[in-house]
């Protein structure tokens, strides 16, 4: 039986196991939305299309799996941009789906077109435009294997407006015919054996993880490895929770806002064994001072990121799964140990490192926004999904919450995206519906999208915002404090609305906090308040962010600040 390329869409799906798709209807997908009306499949209406993507991707990050959203042609097309580019630097699983122009109207400038696949071949993994019915199935099953498969990343399918009406038989497809995205899963045994090797004679050893062992589902086989080899581990950004922040071998995260304890390490060390990361700049520092008296193993999945910006001594090309299952057996047969008296210096200096510059801050009589995550952190029992935005707020997170499992941090760490916590928190919370998920917010970048407050209480999704209100752009006006001699130019934003009468204005519980003495009961008020709930806590305006590297020193010069 024949079936319009719209029902293809939502089967194809379905059958590759999608149940959830954010999106924005608009003209060339009528067809699609109608399907949708049709056939009840969870659909979330957000406010704008950049929050569909965001969306998408939190539930990505939280779930495992890869999220999906749907939007029209044009500017719905153009408006998830920033959502593709943000999954695409952190690696992380997306399909979005476009409207088209129909086929006959391609390259005629009609209403509302845009070559969106020419817009988005940089910040894609890959892209389709499907300008058949017949192949529309085939499609669909390649975008959901290429997002998941090997080093993870965004996929987009534009669809013509003619070619989701056209009509045709549905066969389910067989394996994606995509050999350009098989990865190489089995790691080189000799390699591995040098690898212990190189542990085994180490005196300083560090291990830095990145996202790779979250996207790679491999942190319980890390905790294996790091329980057998006793080697102190850093994670970053994007690896928190990869290995538990409780844990006494934890450093925390490196670089530039990292501790003070991790970039020593990683500076004095004499094995850096990298694993899932792609030493990003601003965990490195200034490049020929970074670990620049250790032997370096790389393990990452994808073949360009070796050595692409660090030169290596090991390089392993495999997932992380597979190479720590391998590593881990191979401690097994061999009965690895290592002697207490081999690392007990390098304990004992870490500890020192750690005793004297500890993450800190003094108390005053403004609330302190440190002191705002680590009441989270309380009140949660380190339990909660957290997202983040951009800024100040993001990295006091990172630095003041423990994560102990994966998939519990999200946040926009290759781009840098404003606006991004919130959708994603809405995306994680759908995903786990019964699991809190909180937003930590700045009162700059919560503005990005806001309006996504309407989708958070039409469908009573209960994410919780914490807005670290500071009247000010917190991480630029921290750097014209230290490089501009305090010149806040246009910074300043302390004209913004009232988010308490904003949170009512859409039908949400809206909160205040203005002192120390009143923080937590607002906190723990709002945490334990049903539906979304908005969170304003005003904390002191020129508190920085430190431990903080300046741009261009190596990771040991750092400053601790006040």
């Amino acid at each position: 039986m024949k079936i319009k390329g719209a029902e293809i869409l939502l089967r194809a799906l379905s059958d590759e196991g999608v149940d959830t798709i954010f999106g924005y209807p608009g003209g060339v997908v009528l067809d699609i939305f109608d399907e949708i009306y049709k056939s009840k499949f969870k659909h979330i209406l957000v406010r704008h299309e950049q929050g569909a993507a965001h969306a998408a991707d939190g539930y990505a990050r939280a779930s495992g799996k890869v999220g999906v959203c749907l939007v029209t042609s044009g500017p719905g097309a153009t408006n998830t941009v920033t959502g593709i580019a943000t999954a695409y630097m952190d690696s992380i699983p997306i399909v979005v789906f476009t409207g088209q122009v129909a086929t006959p109207l391609l390259g005629s400038d009609a209403f509302q077109e845009a070559d969106i696949t020419g817009i988005t071949r940089p910040c894609t993994k890959h892209n389709f435009i499907v300008r058949k019915v017949e192949d529309l199935a085939r499609t669909v099953k390649e975008a959901l294997y290429i997002a998941r498969s090997g080093r993870p990343g965004p996929v987009l399918v534009d669809i013509p407006k003619d070619v989701s009406q056209a009509m045709t038989e549905y066969h389910e497809s067989g394996p994606p015919k995509a050999p350009a995205h098989d990865p190489i899963y089995v790691p080189d045994v000799t390699a591995l054996n040098e690898a212990l090797r190189m542990i085994k004679q180490a005196k300083k050893p560090v291990v830095m993880v990145g996202g790779g062992v979250i996207l790679g589902k491999a942190s319980q086989e890390l905790r294996e490895f790091i329980e057998k080899v006793q080697i102190p581990v850093t994670h970053t950004l994007m690896g928190i929770g990869a290995f538990p922040g409780t844990d006494p071998l934890s450093l925390g995260m490196p670089g530039m806002h990292g501790t003070y304890y991790a970039n020593m390490a990683l500076t004095q060390c004499d094995l850096l064994i990298n694993i899932g990361a792609r030493f990003d700049d601003r965990v490195t520092g200034k490049l020929d001072e970074f670990a620049k008296n250790a032997k370096i193993i790389h393990i990452d999945i994808d073949a360009a990121s070796i050595n692409k910006n660090v030169i290596v001594d090991l390089p392993i090309v495999s997932d992380c799964k597979s190479a720590l299952q391998q590593l881990n057996k191979m401690l097994l047969q061999n009965h690895f140990t290592i002697p207490e008296k081999d690392r007990k210096a390098w304990t004992q200096q870490i500890d020192e490192w750690k005793e004297y510059a500890p993450l800190s801050y003094c108390a005053g009589e403004k609330i302190k926004p440190q002191c705002v995550i680590e009441t989270i952190y309380k009140l949660t029992k380190g339990d909660a999904i957290i997202a983040t935005e951009v800024g100040q707020n993001q990295m006091w997170a990172a630095q003041f919450y423990k994560f102990n499992h994966p998939n519990t941090f999200l946040s926009s760490g290759g781009l840098g995206t404003m606006g991004y916590g919130f959708p994603a928190a809405i995306g994680a919370q759908i995903a786990f519906p019964d699991k809190t998920v909180v937003d930590i917010a700045g009162d700059g970048s919560i503005q990005m999208n806001i309006q996504e407050l309407a989708t958070a209480v039409v469908y009573n999704i209960p994410v919780k915002i914490c807005i670290l209100n500071n009247g000010f752009l917190g991480m630029v006006r921290q750097w014209q404090e230290i490089f501009y001699e305090r010149r806040y130019s246009h910074t300043n934003i302390s004209q913004i609305p009232d988010f308490v009468k904003l949170a009512e204005a859409y039908g949400a519980v809206g909160l205040r906090a203005t002192k120390p003495e009143e923080m937590e009961a607002i906190l723990e008020k709002g945490l334990n308040t049903p539906g979304p709930v908005i969170m304003d806590i005003h904390v002191e305006p020129e508190e920085g962010v430190y431990p903080m590297v300046r741009p261009g020193s190596p990771i040991s010069d750092m400053d601790l600040g006040r």
